[in-house]
């Protein structure tokens, strides 16, 4: 009997992966179908809040990509199917983020300009985004680690069940040898005492027998007797 722990783990994660990742698939699209109605900041906080989404969705495919070397091969090709779905999404999201954010002039808006004085401000704007980004991704990851460890534990405790159950097993299976053990012993001294009544039984045959043989004789005897 196979081990649910061998089949149904690498299915159950890869599972969980998907799930997730179809998550934030959804609230990607819903932020890129937005940024094109947004100017100058909004509009580069919607695309710093894509960018976090698809590092998100990548870092989602590369756990799938892992997990799903455990699935089994029976299952494989519609998972790779799948998976190489959510890959070309994925890099259709990428080409249709960097267009919109290629747009700076949607992107500055009013302000946008060639003065190179414009510079440090900018790169404040995107260092404190960089930073916002690193942020939300620690805080995925801990989740995600959360998620992972519950996970961990919850096949922890089924492999403890398992073990138990087998343990069980075995001593169940120990006392029916035992039982049967003593059964043959049982059936040992059967065969022994249905021996020896089968002995007694033809030695009682042998002399019942001469007896019969003894009595026709002296009857013989006493009617030639008397006819004689």
């Amino acid at each position: 009997m196979a081990n649910p722990l061998d089949t149904d783990a690498g299915s159950e994660l890869f599972g969980s992966y998907e799930a997730e990742f179809k998550l934030v698939q959804a609230d990607l699209t819903q932020k890129l179908d937005q940024i094109p109605e947004l100017n100058g900041e909004p509009r580069k906080a919607a695309i710093g809040a894509a960018e976090r989404a698809l590092e998100e969705a990548d870092e989602l495919l590369g756990q799938m990509r892992l997990e799903k070397q455990n699935i089994p091969s029976a299952s494989r090709p519609r998972v790779n199917q799948r998976f190489r779905n959510f890959e070309t999404d994925v890099d259709g999201y990428r080409r249709r983020l960097r267009a919109l954010a290629d747009d700076r002039a949607a992107l500055f808006g009013s302000r946008y300009t060639d003065d190179p004085s414009s510079a440090p401000s900018d790169l404040q704007l995107e260092q404190r985004q960089q930073l916002l980004s690193g942020t939300d991704r620690l805080d995925r990851s801990s989740r995600r680690l959360r998620s992972s460890q519950a996970l961990a534990n919850e096949t922890e405790a089924i492999g403890a069940s398992t073990l138990a159950d087998l343990h069980s097993q075995r001593d169940r299976i120990s006392h029916t040898g035992q039982v049967l053990y003593e059964s043959e012993g049982y059936v040992d001294r059967s065969v022994k005492t249905l021996r020896g009544m089968a002995r007694r039984m033809a030695t009682n045959r042998v002399i019942t027998v001469a007896i019969i043989t003894v009595l026709v004789i002296l009857i013989i005897a006493v009617i030639y007797s008397k006819f004689r």
